[in-house]
């Protein structure tokens, strides 16, 4: 591993026996809490992640959906916790719409965060549910300092948001966004976190907090009922994995878009990447070029497994890969069509301790604050996943009842030789394949540590040749890379953008703990012991 730090970011990385990595610094701490009192990585996963329901409302809530990646220290396990669509969502109930609902309750899917705090603290906790949601519960009950870039996401969620049911209630005190330092405090959200606590997530299901969201969903002419709740279930599901040289990504299997993310390695794996400079023109160019075709192929094939045409399996085929990277051209931008990504509202978090146990964990409400829906004397806001469905007869993931939709956030991890060696990911809509991507060709290809593979200028494709590239790519770069056809957009390299959010923690050969990253374009950071 290479410790040299490139680009300028202002932090080093972090190297310890035991870390946490999240993208506000009390989730972190939360987490490290769980390590000193006993607790596995599991736990301080999972008291960060309760914690950032509180601490960074802007990405994700009690209503949120959820899916992690577990080295428990021999083996590799895959977990979906992202919710089903109604029973009553048929396709004519949106018809004559021409797409799917962003906001507002015909948006909101079952919630699956929740179930999937559960099911990791069943399997791989060593402390109570009770015990590990305590700082979270704290912080919502006695308030904490709004972070900076949070209160930016905040005021901006806050102005698109406010006449939806129970969020200026709850979210926007006096009538606005908390600014940075100023306390906040969502008591609702506090005896929420307890009954789920207290209940090993089955109030939030099958007890008083789900009649409270039926009770709402049914003042708003919603479909959801209490039925959707209570058979709601977190799958475990393994991962997919591609190889790339000696290492292995592995993603969790459709309905996520992590598929992309594989697809494109294993392009890139044909068209010689690795072994390139990556942020050379012609690493970054085979890079967009692999990314589209990735991004042609999700959209048309990846949705809920029980509704695919065609398994996982066919799209990581080597004799398709090779027909894929025959298709670029080195020396000009291509044409394959894919959807448009755009900006989300989610967090990531790994954590890692002394044992051997690594997680990597993503929640989210998808778009900043979700549907912008809050259950009335809850806390509970609800995600918008219903708008990753499409309308358009023909496809896997068109709408349907009790079906999981498309789904953008995934968490990522690294393996070589069937060892444990990185937990990663990158939060932000659909720039999450494509971070995946970028993170993976820095931290395999070319050695880089997970501060520096984080700090690095990303780009980010936005539809036919248009790529977005942030400023910190030199302009010579730029230039050359608009020779070849792109047509590029440069964005300033600054916390709140499009680009999405980082963290990682690689695993220190001969298994003496870990150097962690966290990204500067977010609040958060890494803390360990």
């Amino acid at each position: 591993m290479e410790y040299a730090l490139p680009y300028v970011s202002g932090r080093q990385p972090v190297l310890a026996a035991n870390a946490v990595a999240a993208s506000q610094p009390l989730a972190a701490q939360a987490g490290l809490r769980m390590l000193l009192k006993g607790g596995t990585a599991a736990d301080a996963a999972l008291a960060a992640a309760m914690t950032l329901t509180v601490v960074e409302p802007t990405g994700c809530g009690l209503g949120s959906d959820a899916f992690a990646i577990v080295w428990d220290g021999s083996e590799l396990h895959g977990l979906n916790a992202s919710g089903r669509s109604p029973a009553g969502w048929t396709p004519e109930r949106f018809a004559g719409l021409a797409a799917m609902p962003e906001r507002g309750w015909e948006a909101v899917t079952v919630p699956g965060a929740v179930s999937a705090w559960a099911a990791l603290s069943r399997r791989f906790g060593r402390l109570s549910l009770a015990e590990v949601a305590e700082p979270a519960i704290a912080y919502a009950r006695d308030g904490f300092p709004v972070s900076p870039t949070i209160a930016g996401l905040w005021e901006r969620g806050g102005k698109l948001l406010a006449g939806q049911p129970g969020f200026a209630a709850t979210f926007l005190p006096g009538g606005r966004a908390p600014r940075p330092g100023e306390v906040f405090r969502n008591p609702d959200l506090a005896r929420s976190l307890d009954a789920i606590a207290a209940s090993g997530g089955e109030d939030f299901y099958r007890g008083e907090l789900a009649a409270r969201i039926v009770a709402s969903a049914a003042e708003h002419g919603a479909a959801l009922d209490s039925a959707d709740l209570a058979d709601h279930r977190a799958d475990w599901c393994g991962t997919l994995s591609q190889s790339f040289g000696d290492a292995e990504l592995h993603e969790i299997p459709p309905n996520g878009q992590g598929l992309a993310a594989l697809i494109a390695l294993g392009i890139l794996e044909r068209l010689g990447a690795r072994d390139l400079d990556p942020d050379g023109v012609e690493s970054l160019h085979l890079q967009i070029e692999a990314m589209k075709l990735a991004f042609a192929d999700a959209e048309r094939y990846v949705a809920d497994p029980e509704a695919m045409a065609l398994p996982a399996a066919a799209l990581l085929d080597s004799a398709y890969f090779d027909a894929r990277a025959a298709l670029v051209d080195r020396r000009a931008a291509g044409l394959p069509s894919f959807g448009a990504p755009r900006p989300g509202g989610t967090v990531y978090l790994t954590a890692a301790d002394a044992s051997g146990m690594m997680v990597s964990f993503i929640q989210s409400n998808y778009m900043g604050f979700g549907s912008g829906v809050v259950v009335p004397g809850t806390g509970i806001s609800l995600q918008n996943r219903g708008n990753g469905f499409v309308l358009a007869e023909g496809y896997a993931n068109r709408v349907g009842p009790r079906k999981r939709p498309f789904h953008t956030i995934i968490p990522g991890f690294l393996t070589r030789g069937g060892a444990p060696w990185a937990s990663f990911g990158l939060m932000g809509g659909a720039m999450q394949a494509q971070g995946h991507v970028q993170m993976a060709l820095r931290l395999v290809g070319a050695g880089q540590n997970p501060q520096a593979a984080i700090d690095a200028p990303r780009w980010r494709v936005t539809g036919g040749l248009a790529v977005a590239v942030e400023a910190g790519l030199p302009a010579a770069t730029v230039a050359a890379l608009a020779d070849l056809g792109h047509r590029l957009t440069v964005e300033p390299m600054v916390p709140q953008s499009p680009f999405g959010g980082a963290q990682a923690a690689v695993r220190l050969p001969g298994g003496g703990g870990y150097v962690a990253g966290s990204d500067w374009r977010k609040d958060g950071g890494v803390a360990g012991f």
